[in-house]
């Protein structure tokens, strides 16, 4: 069978398709024609009802440190945050990020009634219905006490725009700069006034059972208004600031940082040195624009295009900033905090942004992707900032949260995302230093080693186990030290992180490491079981796990059951159809799979807590969560293209078509996996082994839109066309690349990176495969 085996002249079609979804994207308005911007798209509500801490954006800027947005439930990281069914605020807190929250203010008005209860009875109902969210800007009404609340930011100042009434009650701003909030408890907060109308302060983000070590925040605020007093209340330790002049509209700036209330100041004076609060929301628009417009999308739906813009929207934030204007950055990584300085460039700016991140878990069939290809000078800051914890601390971070490690998930995730950009041209210098920076993370003392949340052994990752024996048991002998201790899981995760840093050794002649760390790579098969044609745990004496179930969930597979990960072999899909039988076999189990999730949705539930659910574990494809997200572009691999383009966009459909607050991700939305995993199928574009060969390829898929623009940062541009016939078909029937028949299922990156076009050709109704 050749999907590929006619090429039809259809340039017409392209062309009056391409002008028809045109139309599509503008409003008529009066006689003009204006076009949308993708971010007037974007719908911040996306699964809020499932959200947990750090999901949640509007008034924020792409990876900023300030992440201002209302909270309605502020009780642990799950569950907490901005939360749609939740209908009372409970403040407006600057940081929502992996294991961090702080600075929580709440507008309100005193009188003789509330005057002494004010501390602790302060929330407030609002309505959804008079709220207004975009990136960038938040806007809704605290019916509690008639104050209209407008939000938006710098990268690291939050901007409040407060309305209150005119009804002779006292215009107030409540700290609550102790308590719970979020993933943590906030401690020793200080707040004193500075002159007429400013503040400083700080507090004590402590530390959590993920995040072992406290972290200092500091803050300064500009107020338009003058301050009357201030007032602390001696049970809670928090503050209320009564202003001057009630009736006025009232404008605060709230510039935070991680290293001293002087680079807070900073911060201020660097990114907010005027009042103009509009000029900042067009400011936030025009930059979030300029990022997502980075792809431009025709035809489809409506609605299409503002999920497909939305899930863009998620690829660019979640992982914050922690580093001031200058370069200061909060250290954690040694026995005493110390303030670190980024390098400057030769303007005295710094060279690079460093990051507060969840855990590259997975990031190899998403963020490496799509940042690889449409984000480089994203990948590049990420990069640099992972390899300046190994600077610190003596490791390459893979989830590093205040300025510390915090070993969550497991093995090296960092190094498919780093050897991506490298081997894409992005990463060019100090190449033998990143790489003994990485081969010590795959080593004995290095990450790899560690499990979940392990901060004070390495026995917990089995690496030894893995070097000796070829595979991490289940169980560890030694009991249990953190997280994820599920040696299946870890053997395969080992084995394809081992494979991407071969590619380096061998890009840089270390041929011996490229040898020994291929060789580890192929420990996956120590872990397959023949007889039962399913990836299963071993235990120290290298007997199968009995009683074994490939739908059992976590028993030896981390967050994932046995048929979901037996195909986690991005680097040997091929290898891994051999031990099944060969291709044929391969496909049928994985089709079967596939037909049997469809009943379920392709997710373990709508939410990552469901995974336990008696039927939802059950599922043997979950793209609620990393572990099985790559399966359907596995047929690629198989010599089935047709299946891939089929359940790619099965999958994009009904898992990444919803839009509304019910609905979004139906699992794990890791600060912008599942985001840039959707943006990826509707485009047609992935990478199995995460781009980590020599010049990588784009496998290709079923693209959901008519034309896909994609700007290039060398100034070039990749072109997607693929005008739709029917909506019954997502099988290629044809496809032309820069207007040559192209017969193969995968593009290579310098091709595209030269500026390409691709023009597929969908099978009819009519047609049937052969």
């Amino acid at each position: 069978m050749n999907l590929f085996s006619k090429i039809p002249f259809y340039g017409i079609y392209i062309i009056i398709a391409g002008i028809l979804s045109s139309c599509e994207s503008k409003v008529e308005t009066k006689g003009t024609v204006k076009a949308i911007d993708p971010v007037d798209l974007v719908y911040p509500q996306l699964d809020t009802e499932n959200s947990r801490w750090f999901f949640f954006s509007s008034a924020s800027r792409p990876f900023g440190m300030v992440n201002l947005s209302p909270d309605t439930e502020v009780d642990g990281a799950w569950g907490s945050g901005y939360r749609y069914k939740v209908d009372t605020v409970q403040g407006f807190s600057h940081i929502h990020a992996w294991q961090l929250s702080g600075l929580s203010v709440m507008p309100v008005t005193i009188d003789d009634s509330n005057q002494k209860s004010i501390f602790t009875d302060f929330k407030s109902k609002f309505s959804h219905d008079t709220e207004k969210t975009s990136p960038g800007h938040h806007y809704l009404e605290l019916e509690k006490y008639d104050i209209d609340v407008d939000l938006t930011s710098t990268t690291r100042v939050g901007f409040h725009k407060y309305s209150y009434p005119n009804k002779g009650k006292k215009a107030a701003i409540l700290f609550n700069l102790n308590g719970m909030l979020g993933p943590n408890e906030n401690t020793d907060g200080v707040l004193e006034q500075v002159n007429a109308k400013s503040l400083k302060g700080a507090l004590t983000i402590a530390k959590t059972g993920r995040r072992p070590k406290p972290v200092k925040l500091f803050f300064n605020i500009d107020i338009n208004t003058e301050i009357e007093s201030i007032e602390r209340d001696e049970a809670t330790g928090n503050y209320l600031v009564l202003l001057k002049d009630s009736d006025t509209e009232v404008l605060m700036k709230a510039g935070i940082s991680y290293t001293s209330n002087k680079n807070a100041r900073n911060n201020i004076e660097a990114e907010l040195d005027h009042w103009n609060y509009n000029g900042v929301v067009d400011d936030s628009k025009t930059e979030w624009n300029n990022l997502l417009g980075r792809i431009k999308i025709e035809g489809n739906t409506e609605q299409a295009r503002r999920r497909f813009y939305t899930d863009l929207w998620h690829a660019l934030q979640g992982r914050r900033i922690v580093s001031d204007v200058n370069g200061a950055y909060p250290d954690n990584t040694g026995k005493a905090f110390r303030i670190g300085q980024l390098p400057l460039d030769e303007t005295g700016k710094p060279k690079f942004n460093h990051y507060n991140s969840d855990s590259f878990w997975g990031a190899q069939w998403t963020l490496n992707t799509l940042w690889g290809l449409v984000y480089p000078d994203i990948m590049e800051e990420f990069v640099h900032s992972l390899l300046q914890y190994y600077e610190d601390g003596g490791m390459v971070a893979r989830g590093p949260s205040g300025g510390n490690y915090t070993y969550v998930m497991t093995g090296a995730s960092s190094t498919p995302f780093i050897v991506s950009a490298i081997q894409k041209g992005i990463i060019t210098k100090n190449l033998e230093h990143i790489y003994e920076a990485l081969k010590k993370n795959h080593m004995s003392g290095g990450i790899m080693g560690k499990a979940g949340y392990e901060h004070d052994t390495d026995l917990g990752g089995g690496l030894k186990y893995y070097m000796q024996n070829g595979y991490v048991p289940y169980p560890l002998p030694e009991g249990k030290f953190g997280g994820h201790q599920d040696g299946a899981s870890m053997t395969m995760e080992y084995a394809y992180q081992d494979w991407t840093l071969a590619q380096l050794a061998k890009k840089l002649d270390h041929l011996k490491d490229y040898h020994y760390f291929l060789k580890r790579s192929g420990n996956y098969k120590n872990v397959f079981d023949p007889s039962v044609g399913w990836m299963r745990p071993k235990n120290i004496e290298g007997k199968w796990l009995e009683n074994y179930s490939p739908y059992n969930h976590e028993n030896g597979f981390i967050e994932s059951n046995g048929a979901q990960s037996t195909w986690f072999v991005p680097h040997d899909i091929e290898g891994l159809a051999e031990l099944m039988g060969g291709k044929e076999a391969a496909v049928e189990q994985l089709n079967t799979q596939f037909e049997k999730a469809e009943k379920l949705g392709f997710t373990a539930g709508n939410s990552h807590a469901q995974e336990l659910h008696p039927e939802y574990r059950n599922i043997p494809i979950n793209y609620g969560n990393q572990p099985s997200i790559q399966t359907a572009f596995v047929f690629n691999k198989l010599g089935r293209p047709d299946l891939t383009q089929y359940w790619s966009r099965k999958v994009a459909d009904k898992v990444f078509g919803g839009l509304s607050p019910a609905t979004g991700y139906n699992g794990d939305e890791d600060q912008g996996l599942m985001g840039s995993l959707a943006v990826l199928m509707k485009i047609g574009l992935f990478q199995m082994n995460g781009g980590t060969e020599a010049d990588p390829g784009y496998e290709l898929g079923s693209p959901s839109f008519d034309k896909i623009t994609i700007s290039l940062q060398n100034g070039k541009e990749l072109i997607i066309r693929a005008p739709r016939v029917s909506s019954r078909r997502f099988e290629v029937e044809s496809l032309w690349l820069s207007e040559s028949p192209y017969l193969k299922n995968s593009v290579p990156h310098s091709v595209l990176m030269e500026g390409a076009t691709l023009d597929y050709k969908f099978m009819n109704d009519r047609d049937k495969l052969e």
